[in-house]
C-alpha cells in the first residue's frame, strides 16, 4: 500500500475515532502496522495528532508515535507544545499533553528544538508543569546553547516557583558542562535573598556542583560550607558529594557530621566514612564514649550487615 494515497477519514472511521472508547481506539490504531508501511503510519500518526481532540487519544498516539522518531512528528509535537493550532483552555488534561509533548521531543535530542523548549521554560505565565517538562527536555537533549539560560532561571529572584528553578538546576547537572560551575558556586554564596529562601535549590545546586566538577577548589569550598547549612538535607547531599569525591580532606570533613544535631545527618556521615574507610570507623564509632548511642547502633548495624556479606 505504499504509493496509494490515504484515505485518513476512512482510517479513523476504522479505528473507532468518535465512536469507541479510548482504549479499543488506541488498540485498532496500534493494528494499523500490520496494514501499513512505517511512512505511511508516521502519515497516519501527524494527521490523527492534528486532527483529533480526544485528550487520552492523543496522549496514547504520541507514545506510539514516538518508535518511529520522525521530523514531520517532531514539528507536529512543538506545534501542540506551543499550542499553534488548538485553543489553550488551561484544563488538566490540555497540560499534561503538552507536558507529554515536551518529554517526546526530548527523545528527539534534536538541538534545533532548544529555543522553543526555552521560550516555553521562560515564559512565566505558562503553566509550571510545562515549564517543569520543558526544563528536563532540555537537560535530556544535553545542548550546551542551553546552559547560560538555565542559570538565568535558577538565579532569578524574581522567579516565583522554587520547583523551576530546581528542574533548571537538575538539568544543568543532566547537560554536565563545567561552565555552570562558577555561577552555581557563586548562587551558593550569595550571602542574602534568593538562596536564603529556597533551601530545596541549595539541595539540588549541591547534588548538580558535585556532579559536574568534585576537585574544583571553589566546589570544594561551597561543599564545605554547606556542611554547616541550616538545612539537614543540604549537609547530606554534601556528605555525599565529598564520599564520592577523590579529595584527600574529604573523610575529615565528613568526620565532623559525626557529631552533628541531626540524627540522619550523623548516620550518612557514618556511611560515606564506611564507604571510604571501611570496617575500622564502626570500629571506632563503637568503642569511643564521645560518640552517640544511635550512632554506635547505626555502626553495629553495619557491622551486622557487613558480616552478613563477607
Amino acid at each position: 500500500m505504499e504509493n496509494e494515497s490515504l484515505n485518513f477519514s476512512e482510517i479513523l472511521r476504522e479505528c473507532g475515532v468518535e465512536k469507541d472508547n479510548s482504549v479499543d481506539v488506541l488498540r485498532k490504531i496500534a493494528g494499523l502496522e500490520e496494514f501499513y508501511s512505517a511512512s505511511q503510519l508516521v502519515e497516519i500518526f501527524n494527521y490523527m495528532l492534528l486532527n483529533i481532540k480526544d485528550y487520552d487519544l492523543l496522549s496514547g498516539i504520541i507514545k506510539q508515535a514516538d518508535s518511529y522518531k520522525s521530523l514531520s512528528t517532531l514539528n507536529v509535537l512543538l506545534d501542540i507544545l506551543l499550542l499553534k493550532k488548538r485553543e489553550k483552555d488551561d484544563s488538566d488534561e490540555q497540560i499534561n499533553l503538552r507536558v507529554l509533548c515536551a518529554k517526546a521531543i526530548s527523545n528527539y535530542k534534536d538541538t534545533s528544538t532548544v529555543n522553543v523548549l526555552l521560550s516555553c521554560l521562560n515564559n512565566k505565565n505558562e503553566n509550571y508543569k510545562i515549564r517543569l517538562a520543558c526544563a528536563d527536555a532540555l537537560g535530556r537533549i544535553g545542548d550546551k546553547y542551553a546552559v547560560a539560560p538555565l542559570i538565568d532561571v535558577v538565579k532569578d529572584e524574581e522567579e516565583k516557583s522554587v520547583y523551576v528553578k530546581e528542574s533548571a538546576a537538575f538539568a544543568l547537572g543532566l547537560i554536565g558542562d563545567t561552565s555552570a560551575i562558577d555561577p552555581l558556586v557563586a548562587i551558593m554564596e550569595a550571602k542574602q535573598g534568593l538562596m536564603d529562601k529556597f533551601s530545596f535549590l541549595k539541595e539540588k545546586i549541591i547534588e548538580v556542583l558535585g556532579k559536574l566538577n568534585i576537585d574544583n577548589n571553589n566546589v570544594l569550598r561551597v561543599l564545605k560550607m554547606s556542611l554547616m547549612d541550616s538545612s539537614p538535607m543540604v549537609r547530606i547531599n554534601a556528605i555525599e558529594a565529598l564520599m564520592n569525591s577523590e579529595y584527600e580532606d574529604a573523610p575529615e570533613l565528613i568526620r565532623s557530621a559525626l557529631k552533628d544535631d541531626d540524627e540522619e545527618v550523623q548516620r550518612n556521615a557514618l556511611i560515606a566514612l564506611y564507604n571510604i574507610l571501611g570496617r575500622d570507623i564502626l570500629d571506632e564509632v563503637i568503642s569511643l564514649p564521645s560518640y552517640s548511642e544511635f550512632l554506635k547502633n547505626e555502626a553495629k548495624n553495619l557491622i551486622d550487615e557487613y558480616e552478613e556479606a563477607e
